[in-house]
């Protein structure tokens, strides 16, 4: 599974809090979503950086990705 279009609505979701819901045990992943969760970041900032890590880790988090769309 590839990592979804900038476009799609999962980025969104994910940003405003639906990352908290992604099964991982990778601590990269888990350090993203901590940070995200806390960060005050405007909402297309926090989309941009959780695309650009999917983006950078997609054949590393095969498990991770395939989530991406459902959450």
């Amino acid at each position: 599974m590839a990592v979804p279009p900038s476009n799609h609505p999962c980025w969104q979701r994910l940003a405003s809090g639906g990352l908290s819901k992604l099964k991982t045990q990778h601590l990269g992943t888990q350090l993203l979503t901590k940070r995200i969760e806390r960060s005050t970041d405007p909402m297309p900032v926090k989309v941009a950086e959780i695309q650009a890590f999917f983006t950078k880790w997609e054949k590393v988090l095969p498990s991770e990705v395939a989530q991406l769309s459902s959450l």
